[in-house]
This record gives structure tokens, sequence and C-alpha cells, in this order.
């Protein structure tokens, strides 16, 4: 289980902003999938405020052993296997 610290949402920053628009403005328009590390999520970002962003979005958020990988639409995802 995550140290709770590590899940809980930091106040928004411009710095957080910027990185938030970067990541979804930028990327998922190109391709509708974004990965990013764990470490680099919890270094940039608190991983609390990436999960907001996600959910206020209503993207769809995985998270494997390491990468995040969300899925830049509000269609419902089905995992195949």
């Amino acid at each position: 289980m995550r140290q709770r610290s590590a899940l809980s949402a930091s106040p928004a920053d411009p710095s957080a902003e910027a990185w938030i628009a970067q990541i979804f403005l930028t990327r998922a328009e190109r391709s509708g999938v974004v990965r990013r590390s764990i470490a680099g999520v919890d270094h940039e970002i608190r991983r609390g405020f990436f999960i907001t962003e996600v959910r206020r979005r209503g993207f769809h958020l995985l998270e494997t052993r390491n990468p995040s990988i969300v899925v830049c639409n509000r269609d419902p995802v089905e995992k195949l296997f």
C-alpha cells in the first residue's frame, strides 16, 4: 500500500498547473494516451493532485508496477486480459 502523504492532493500552484497543462493539452491530443512514471509524477506534483486532475477531466487512470497510464477520453474502458 502506498504512503498516505503521497496520495494527498497538494494545493494547486503555478508549476503544478503548468505541468498538468503540458501533459494533457499537448501530449494527450497527439495520441490520446499519456504515460508517466509514478516516481516522475511524485517528483513533479503530488500524486493526489494528478489523480484529482485525471478524475476532473473524466479520463481513466491505470497504474502498473511503474508507469501511470492515462486514457484521455471519457469512453468506457474494458480490460481484455
